[in-house]
């Protein structure tokens, strides 16, 4: 909402020449006042620091650099991760369409509590994907660790947790035949 600054004076739009030139002469003191005011307050801590000899030195501006940064991975381990990545999948839908062909058959039961109760319906193949997606997780984080040991094994997890599920399927696999 637009509301009028009622402490500046109206231009003087009068008959009278001398009623213009008090008007003016008012403006021009109000004016002079403002400039000489200043803009914001001084903070405390600068006028205190003026004052004392022992004054709080304000930090730098310059960009702080981290104090480790983590190792980059190389383009083969890239090429391998995401390798890892297609193969643990790959090995868990099979795991869950062996374990609902199995299950439909009535060769036998889920033996995964948690996978259990999707096991009767379509929701087991997107349930399965949950342990993969873990795995890859976990063996990014492993390959980009500042701890040598850990980038060495960044493999491990989704190797074995695809040969787990492309064992499982095997098994359910062979159930059915």
């Amino acid at each position: 909402m637009w509301l009028p600054n009622s402490d500046l004076p109206k231009s003087a739009t009068t008959d009278s020449p001398a009623l213009a030139s008090v008007v003016a002469s008012e403006s021009s003191k109000i004016s002079a006042a403002r400039t000489a005011l200043p803009n914001a307050p001084i903070a405390k801590s600068e006028a205190t620091a003026e004052s004392s000899s022992i004054g709080i030195k304000p930090f730098s501006n310059s960009p702080l650099n981290p104090a480790m940064e983590r190792p980059v991975p190389t383009q083969r381990q890239q090429k391998l991760w995401y390798t890892f990545l297609a193969v643990g999948h790959s090995a868990a839908a099979f795991d869950a369409y062996s374990t609902r062909r199995a299950i439909s058959g009535n060769y036998g039961t889920e033996g995964n509590p948690l996978l259990r109760p999707f096991s009767h319906s379509n929701a087991i193949y997107a349930a399965t994907q949950v342990s993969p997606a873990v795995m890859d997780y976990v063996g990014r984080r492993m390959m980009t660790s500042s701890h040598p040991a850990l980038r060495k094994f960044w493999w491990v997890p989704q190797v074995a947790g695809a040969g787990f599920s492309f064992g499982a399927g095997m098994h359910n696999y062979v159930l059915t035949q």
